[in-house]
């Protein structure tokens, strides 16, 4: 069984709108219900979890419910860091899934989803243990110094930006979650990271999507230009 924890607990603050900005609609619906829907049309995904701050799990909870969303397994609350909603959302799991089951970790400000990648990824996973999608860079990648000068060429064929999802066996991170101190837990802002700290080596398999990342204003007017490119 493949489950995906769609993660969309932040707060939104560089976004600086009334809201975060998972939760702003594009042609009358919430940014988070599009790639929701991706997913749950996506016929390698047996079940859905929104990880979602505390205060919209009731908007989030009634978002699915309206959209009909086939494989949805329920909302829960993040925590007050990215490591501690992740966790939240694998306890969530913990009552349905298998240790040898796959868990894609999905950025809802990552709007989109790159089935062939994806589907790539999951048996790399399960061949390996865990993967993640990587876009390759073709510019020039420099190294700065903390004033901004260059310091020096880094070989872009060592260089991917990290893209969505992430995917892992459920067992072993699970593990990793439940039995890393609070502490440690809070230094890592992705699973992939927490993951190569433990051990686990990850696969990259390219996705030829553009990468955005909706973080500022700017980046939602991008999305919304690329918007019928990426859902219909």
């Amino acid at each position: 069984m493949n489950y995906v924890l769609l993660m969309m607990g932040g707060s939104g603050t560089r976004f600086g709108a009334d809201r975060p900005k998972q939760f702003i609609e594009v042609e009358g619906q919430p940014v988070f219900s599009y790639i929701m829907d991706k997913y749950d049309r996506f016929t390698q995904v047996d079940g859905i979890v929104l990880v979602c701050h505390e205060s919209w799990v009731d908007y989030a909870d009634e978002w699915a419910k309206k959209l009909r969303v086939a494989n949805y397994l329920g909302t829960v609350a993040g925590g007050s860091t990215r490591s501690e909603s992740v966790r939240n959302g694998l306890a969530h799991l913990r009552l349905l899934a298998n240790d040898d089951d796959i868990v894609l970790i999905h950025d809802a400000t990552h709007p989109y989803l790159d089935e062939g990648a994806t589907a790539l990824a999951i048996e790399a996973t399960r061949k390996n243990g865990a993967a993640t999608l990587g876009q390759k860079q073709y510019d020039t990648v420099y190294r700065t110094d903390a004033e901004g000068n260059l310091t020096e060429v880094v070989p872009r064929e060592e260089i991917v930006s990290g893209a969505s999802p992430e995917l892992f066996r459920f067992g072993p991170l699970y593990r990793i979650y439940t039995e890393t101190p609070e502490e440690e837990l809070a230094l890592f802002t992705s699973a992939g990271a927490l993951a190569l700290a433990n051990g686990i080596p990850m696969k990259v398999i390219p996705t030829d999507l553009v990468n955005l990342k909706i973080t500022y204003r700017h980046d939602m007017e991008l999305f919304q230009r690329l918007f019928h490119g990426y859902y219909f």
